[in-house]
């Protein structure tokens, strides 16, 4: 039987924190995952507007593990945020070391989201907020950390409903633990059309997002009516992390990544488009072994990961409150 970790969050999975930092005036922020340890790590991309940072995640890459991993709003500019994370990491004495004596480089990937038009002020100068929104956020990572507008979710949308930070976690009887963090700012919808249910229903666990299970009218398969307007490149865009403690080679970290990637499908209508980046990086901590049964074990983690991704973004969309003209999902359907 799968369930819910304890705090529902990826910090379910032993040896990960997560930090976050906002800049209020500019309706922006950053997210941190912190690894205690170097993680082995790979990526997936399914839309056509993705933005990454240090992405060396290729299982035939030099540079397996990662030390942390960002989610920023601020488009091309929250690129930067690593930069404030690897600052901290290097005064932890972190790092990748490429030979002995050599200066350890802290590994730090990132992706971004578009937040730039959501009503914030963004004329920060010559400096943008990132580097230090980054070292800040890294600073603060614990276990426990708020979902809806917090960090990178600050000034996401999702749809026409506010967007947020989401997180959820999964383990079965006798397995490995499985996490997801997401920051939604999709170009499609997270509810279906003519109800209050959300796209996730199904895989809802103690009711997390409201526990809504009406049956939904019937609906036009068209696009939703509640998609975000005048779709524009590099406008959107949903990132999102999953994590795990079992003990994946590279390989099948690779395709943890790609199996979660459904998750996307299973909670926002429509997805991967050319406007939105939709990458997944999987992240494992290798606490735990994998049985004698190890191709059927990586199937049931993906499986999990996908379910587990749908339900963090419902979270995350269903924790965002109000802001400015971006009406939250709970001010909508009270």
């Amino acid at each position: 039987m799968i369930r819910k970790g304890a705090r529902n969050l990826i910090t379910d999975v032993a040896g990960l924190r997560v930090g976050q930092a906002e800049d209020m005036a500019a309706r922006t922020g950053v997210t941190v995952l912190v690894c205690d340890e170097p993680a082995a790590a790979a990526a997936d991309v399914r839309g056509g507007a993705p933005g990454m940072r240090d992405v060396v995640l290729d299982p035939a890459s030099l540079v397996g593990e990662v030390d942390a991993i960002t989610l920023s709003g601020g488009s091309v500019y929250g690129l930067d945020a690593p930069s404030g994370v690897q600052a901290w990491l290097k005064e932890q004495g972190r790092g990748f070391q490429i030979a002995p004596g050599a200066p350890r480089v802290p590994i730090v990937p990132g992706a971004i989201l578009f937040d730039l038009t959501n009503g914030g002020d963004k004329d920060w100068g010559e400096m943008p907020p990132y580097r230090a929104l980054g070292k800040a956020a890294a600073e603060r990572a614990a276990a426990d950390f708020a979902l809806g507008n917090a960090g990178a979710g600050l000034g996401a949308v999702a749809g026409l409903y506010k967007g947020g930070i989401g997180s959820a976690s999964s383990l079965g009887d006798d397995g490995p633990t499985l996490g997801a963090l997401v920051a939604v700012n999709s170009v499609g919808s997270p509810v279906i059309p003519g109800s209050d249910l959300f796209w996730a229903f199904p895989f809802e666990q103690e009711g997390e997002f409201g526990g809504r299970a009406a049956k939904p009218a019937p609906f036009d398969l068209d696009l939703p009516p509640d998609m975000k307007g005048a779709p524009r490149p590099g406008a959107h865009t949903t990132i999102a992390i999953v994590a795990t403690d079992a003990d994946l080679t590279r390989v099948e970290l690779q395709r943890l990544a790609i199996m979660a990637a459904d998750g996307f499908a299973r909670a926002l209508r429509p997805v991967h488009t050319p406007y939105d980046g939709d990458p997944v990086m999987a992240v494992s901590t290798a606490r735990r072994p994998l049985s004698a049964a190890r191709p059927f074990d990586v199937l049931r983690l993906g499986h999990m990961a996908a379910d587990c991704l749908a339900r963090a973004i419902a979270r995350g969309v269903y924790a965002a409150q109000t802001l400015g003209s971006f009406k939250s999902y709970r001010d909508t359907f009270p």
